[in-house]
C-alpha cells in the first residue's frame, strides 16, 4: 500500500480474523493458463490456512491442487465508502489423508450444493494481505461531503 492512500493495512492476525467472519470468498486460479476467478464458501482453520468442500469431480479440484492461488474474500459498505479487503496466497492441495478427510467432513466447510463424492481443498497462508477503508474519508484524509 502507499502512504496516504486512504486505506489502513491490516496485519496478519487482524487480516485472519476478518477472514473468518466472511461467508464467501473468491479463489483465483489459472484456467487455460487465463486468470480464472471463482466465488466460494470456505472456512479458515486456527493456522490461517482456507479451507474449501467441493465436488471430486469439480474442474475446480483439478486446476489448483498443487498450484500457488490467491484468495480474496471482503466487506464493503456502498453507502459508508468503508470496507475491508483479505487475500491470502498460497499452495493449494486437495486433502488426501482418509483420518483427516473424515474429520473434515464433520467439522469443515459445508457444501451449497452438496455432491456424492466431495474433497477438501486447503490453501496454505503463505502470504497474508489486508487492508481496510475506514469510511467518510477521501484518498487524502478529507473528510467527504453528506
Amino acid at each position: 500500500m502507499y502512504r496516504n492512500d486512504g486505506f489502513r493495512e491490516l496485519n496478519r492476525r487482524e487480516s485472519l480474523r476478518r477472514l473468518a467472519e466472511a461467508t464467501v470468498g473468491r479463489i483465483v486460479h489459472t484456467r487455460d493458463a487465463l486468470p480464472a476467478v471463482l466465488p466460494v464458501n470456505f472456512l479458515v482453520e486456527e493456522d490461517g490456512a482456507v479451507l474449501l468442500r467441493t465436488s471430486a469431480s469439480s474442474e475446480l479440484v483439478r486446476a489448483v491442487d498443487g498450484t500457488v492461488v490467491a484468495f480474496e474474500a471482503d466487506e464493503v459498505d456502498p453507502a459508508a465508502h468503508s470496507g475491508w479487503s483479505v487475500v491470502v496466497t498460497g499452495l493449494a492441495s486437495a486433502v488426501t489423508d482418509p483420518d483427516e478427510h473424515e474429520r473434515l467432513v464433520r467439522t469443515g466447510p459445508r457444501s451449497w450444493v452438496p455432491w456424492p463424492v466431495e474433497v477438501f481443498v486447503r490453501i496454505e497462508p503463505e502470504l497474508v494481505t489486508g487492508r481496510e477503508l475506514v469510511g467518510g474519508r477521501t484518498l487524502y484524509g478529507v473528510n467527504l461531503p453528506s
